[in-house]
């Protein structure tokens, strides 16, 4: 799904329920409701090749039946639906018909997708491990149904695909659905290994995963990383720079209720790499080094245009206790910081970006650790 779209969902989607058709599969018994599937005359008329499944997660907590009443409703003008959403306690909404190509996830994944699937998000940790067997089966079974390997995110074209994994080697900004299966204590490892082998119809594992041998700890090589930043406030000048983070006005850079229009970010060991997005362009491209009077090569942004996210990558040098960019952000339009980030979104647990697209950033703290200290 397109980020606006499921920004645009917070605001859209309210409550209800549903009946269904019945769905099988070898490793569980479903139900399909079609009562939100477009029509025959609705939708994209291209078939795909059958390369991927693509899994996805919806990004808002509200009811999987609602997400199916606005992909219906909004599919044309919104240019966004799949052919599957999973929720509501282990429920199957279907929007797009498989083997056509459905809106979610660019033109590459679109082409190559017969089936995409969104796990609709809840709080509830009962609802959820409903949803994530009906979710991991569907996958599996889709694939099954397709020819397409029941891997996921592998090297190799074909298998079942996270829309992370379509971010990293196609084309997009999203990260989904690993952030929210880590909230509920779900890895990568895991969901690979579900996917793979499925869950039985009383929702246990086929092939539970072994405990693994523990590994001999390997000796701490951890140096200090400090980070300097700075943002530049929009129509005026740039801001002193900050050093880390801290408390009150010096532990973060930018001020607060103001819009900001470039920022640099410089390491004093390893690497880092950094972009913004502004309301007027998007997603601008990386930055690998922090110097404001380079505002070509040694800064992100544009002058005159508002940021409005932020997302870096540490790379720590070889050999190294591993360490990762942690920030967090701000925003004009809102108290409190927002969700904590790790790097650039592939840190299951954390943010994938710092901000709220269409407000203006308006303070921002980074540190560099192998652990968060916000």
């Amino acid at each position: 799904m397109k980020k606006i779209n499921k920004l645009k969902w917070v605001v859209a989607i309210a409550a209800t329920f549903f009946i269904g058709t019945t769905f099988a599969s070898k490793a569980s018994a479903a139900t399909i409701n079609n009562d939100y599937a477009l029509s025959s005359s609705q939708g994209s008329s291209l078939r795909t090749n059958n390369n991927v499944v693509i899994a996805h997660a919806t990004a808002v907590y509200a009811p999987a039946r609602n997400v199916a009443i606005f992909e219906n409703r909004t599919w044309y003008s919104n240019g966004a639906y799949v052919q599957y959403i999973v929720g509501d306690g282990g429920k199957i909404y279907r929007v797009g018909a498989e083997g056509y190509q459905a809106w979610g996830a660019g033109s590459w994944a679109n082409a190559n997708a017969p089936v995409q699937i969104e796990l609709a998000q809840t709080y509830d940790q009962a609802e959820f491990r409903k949803d994530y067997v009906t979710y991991v089966n569907l996958l599996r079974s889709s694939a099954i149904k397709y020819g397409i390997p029941t891997d996921v995110d592998s090297s190799a074209w074909r298998g079942v695909k996270s829309h992370l994994w379509i971010t990293n080697n196609v084309w997009g900004d999203h990260t989904d659905p690993y952030g929210y299966l880590a909230s509920h204590g779900i890895t990568k490892a895991q969901f690979a290994h579900d996917v793979k082998y499925g869950f039985s119809s009383s929702g246990n594992n086929v092939n539970p995963t072994p405990t693994p041998t523990p590994k001999p700890s390997m000796p701490v090589n951890k140096k200090a990383v400090h980070v300097t930043y700075a943002l530049h406030q929009k129509g005026k000048q740039w801001l002193n720079p900050v050093k880390d983070f801290g408390s009150g006005s010096n532990g973060f850079a930018g001020i607060p209720n103001s819009a900001h229009d470039m920022l640099y970010i410089k390491v004093n060991h390893g690497s880092i790499k950094y972009r913004v997005h502004t309301k007027e362009d998007g997603w601008l491209p990386w930055v690998h080094k922090g110097n404001k009077n380079d505002t070509v090569n040694g800064v992100a942004g544009i002058k005159g245009h508002t940021i409005d996210g932020v997302q870096m990558y540490y790379t720590t040098p070889k050999g190294e206790t591993y360490q990762q960019s942690y920030y967090r952000s701000q925003t004009t339009q809102r108290t409190g910081y927002l969700g904590t980030c790790a790097d650039n979104g592939s840190v299951a647990g954390y943010d994938s970006f710092a901000g709220m697209l269409g407000e203006p950033l308006d303070r921002l703290q980074i540190h560099i650790n192998d652990n968060s200290n916000y």
